[in-house]
């Protein structure tokens, strides 16, 4: 069986015999893989211009939605896929971290989409005033840079480390080419194969390559993106390449780390952390046979504890069983091929010139279900390093499997110290019911590793653990951990594209982004906004209201009935040394009054308001001065969760964003009377309501 590219539109298989791949656990053949005769130039042509022109004509809202598609179509093949991951050495527990784990990061980037407009670009950051009377205004636009994102991943997490980026791209509005690690590349094609024949995703947003890359990266253009998971080197070799620096191509390594937990200087055998500290060390060494770029390699514990730590890892990894996943009690399978085992006992080696080996031998260890000779199997190993500041070998080489190394240490600087020398990390944790030592610690290291897990007993049980990077969180790393970053909710989608300074008058920048801007143009219908349907309002439309001046009455009501009878609301004789003139009227007061200003009693088509973004006060009101407000459209969303009514049924909306921009609008004889200093018609307040509005077609 030879594995299949998709390249420009078909599947297609490599020229000659290529590269071949067994199973690792047997070590039966399951496929051989090629890339030879592939046109690298003409796929990178194709992403670009077919599946990157469908992309970036839909919306966030519309890609957003066929990641949802995708991930329920994909969990329902599931199966098909543990099936096959048990070939790579993988138990059901590891495949369900690949594979689920996978397919749940296109369900976090679909339900991302509520946070972007329903456009096919965004604004970023707040509005910049660049001039005196704000006639000329800058933003950020972002738009969906014209290239293909490049992913090269590792052999680890098959699925995985393709879904958690191409989840990313495609929600921004880019294309991708998928080259995963040879060896484990047989999963990775039958996920794909299920993608293209769901015909969720338009043609050209994906393409796969099984085999050598060889020459890819010198058709790639400005526009494209790079991202690279695996090793440092290959990652350091892959980024120098002078292509890629003449073009500029932003390239993003994820590189393996020598990431550390540590064991707070608090805790104590008898305490719940130690064995909450113990466990976690133990599923790092384990999972995925400790192949994960997060594992844990350097347990750094307080000197005093070495030994109940030495011997409560022992005791724990005793009960370990290794050998063929698909038999009952089986916990650790084996590495994802001989290839990899053997560079683990190379680097295995190494570590052992300047550290000992204090749990586990090559040699002696059982496997059940299958023969350890055959597969790619190997025990658990754990080193112990008496002089971590000297024998510096454990910051520098890493073994890629179930190896780790206990480093003593006395003080949290020390433990900060030794937690650093690992020259960057994707992750470090701490155990500790300390929350000053977590500070001191998370303070001293932070500059060296792209997350910190602080864990104990109060989070233990519904923490993710030390080795789970989350969507929402950004997964990456400075230094040896290749000093970029992935996911991290919408920081991850701005990676794809491209922000764009613009600037104009703001009526000008209001019909370019779909977003009113203080101080656009208003549209003014004769109709109240709220007797209108989501379809039918337009950004900018805007109703000036009535006035409302504001008496002392209203100041001793309002704080009778809130209870806020703060000293400069109703004590005049408090006031010396403030900054206002006499008694002033409460900023929620404003607020509230300006809503029964704006606001339109009758049922319509506004159903609820359902909250309040940037409220400022800006200025004081005293009793004798009269409010207005400029009540405009601000944005609209689209929202595709229906809003269920009380009798049941489901009513279509969309929400709406509104300008709620309380004036002063008193007469310049009453400015005078009361010495106040602001200009008629100033800005006294402004907040952004948001309200859901019924769609006229339900």
């Amino acid at each position: 069986m030879k594995l299949q590219n998709y390249a420009v539109g078909q599947w297609i298989s490599g020229e000659g015999s290529g590269q071949e791949l067994y199973n690792a656990i047997n070590g039966e053949f399951v496929a051989s893989a090629t890339s030879k005769g592939l046109d690298f130039g003409a796929m990178c042509d194709y992403a670009r211009t077919v599946g990157g022109n469908k992309l970036r004509k839909m919306t966030f809202h519309e890609r957003g939605n066929m990641l949802k598609a995708l991930a329920l179509h994909l969990l329902n093949h599931k199966e098909k896929f543990y099936k096959l991951s048990w070939a790579t050495g993988a138990t059901r527990a590891d495949s369900w971290v690949d594979i689920e784990g996978g397919i749940g990061n296109l369900f976090t980037y679909a339900s991302l989409r509520r946070q972007f407009p329903n456009e096919s670009f965004c604004m970023d950051g707040d509005v910049a005033r660049l001039s005196k009377h704000n006639t000329f205004i800058g933003h950020h636009i972002c738009v969906p840079k014209e290239g293909v994102a490049i992913h090269i991943n590792a052999f680890n997490f098959p699925v995985w480390g393709m879904l958690e980026k191409v989840a990313v791209n495609w929600l921004a509005g880019v294309p991708a080419i998928v080259k995963p690690a040879t060896l484990t590349s047989f999963l990775t094609e039958a996920v794909v194969k299920e993608i293209i024949a769901s015909q969720i995703i338009p043609e050209g947003a994906l393409q796969l390559i099984c085999g050598s890359a060889n020459g890819l990266l010198d058709h790639v253009i400005n526009q494209d993106v790079i991202t690279f998971t695996g090793s440092a080197q290959t990652g350091k070799m892959l980024k120098s390449n002078p292509h890629i620096l003449e073009e500029s191509v932003p390239f993003n390594m994820e590189a393996d780390s020598l990431n550390c937990c540590v064991l707070g200087n608090d805790v104590t055998p008898e305490m719940p952390e130690f064995e909450i500290f113990i466990k976690e060390i133990v599923r790092e060494i384990t999972t995925k046979a400790g192949q994960k770029c997060t594992a844990v390699r350097r347990i750094i514990v307080p000197e005093n504890r070495v030994e109940d730590v030495h011997f409560a890892i022992g005791k724990r990894l005793a009960t370990n069983t290794i050998g063929d996943p698909n038999i009952e009690g089986v916990r650790m399978g084996s590495l994802a091929g001989k290839s990899q085992l053997k560079e683990v006992r190379e680097k295995v080696e190494l570590l052992s010139k300047s550290q000992k080996i204090i749990i586990g031998d090559f040699e002696k260890f059982e496997v059940k279900g299958a023969d350890k000779h055959v597969g790619a199997f190997m025990p658990p190993v754990i080193f112990l390093n008496e002089n971590p500041f000297k024998n510096t070998d454990v910051h520098n080489i890493e073994a890629f499997g179930p190896v780790s190394t206990i480093l003593p240490y006395k003080t949290t600087d020390e433990a900060i110290a030794l937690a650093k020398m690992g020259k960057g990390s994707l992750v470090s944790s701490i155990v500790t019911h300390d929350d000053k030592i977590a500070r001191d610690y998370v303070l001293g290291s932070a500059c060296m590793h792209g997350r910190i897990l602080i864990l104990n007993s109060d989070c233990a049980k519904e923490s993710t653990g030390h080795g789970s990077p989350m969507p929402m969180l950004v997964h990456g790393g400075p230094g040896r951990a290749g000093g970029g970053e992935e996911m991290g909710g919408k920081r991850g989608v701005f990676h794809y594209l491209q922000r764009t300074a613009i600037q104009g008058s703001p009526t000008t920048i209001t019909n370019v982004s779909s977003q009113y801007q203080v101080g656009a143009n208003y549209i003014q219908t004769g109709i109240h906004p709220f007797r209108r349907y989501f379809e039918e309002l337009q950004i900018g439309e805007t109703l000036i209201t009535e006035t409302h001046t504001v008496s002392e009455q209203d100041i001793v009501n309002f704080a009778e009935l809130s209870g806020d009878k703060f000293y400069a609301h109703l004590e005049p004789g408090a006031l010396e040394g403030t900054i206002f003139k006499r008694t002033v009227a409460h900023g929620y007061f404003i607020l509230s009054r300006a809503a029964g200003l704006f606001v339109d009693p009758p049922k319509g088509p506004v159903l609820l308001n359902y909250g309040i973004d940037e409220c400022r006060f800006t200025k004081p009101i005293y009793p004798g001065m009269s409010i207005g407000v400029r009540f405009t459209c601000k944005e609209k969303i689209e929202n595709d969760k229906p809003l269920k009514a009380a009798n049941g049924q489901e009513v279509k909306v969309g929400i709406v964003k509104w300008v709620v921009d309380i004036y002063d609008a008193s007469t310049a004889e009453i400015h005078e009377k009361y010495e106040v200093d602001v200009s008629n018609g100033d800005t006294v307040g402004i907040a952004t309501i948001l309200t859901m509005v019924k769609k006229k077609e339900q």
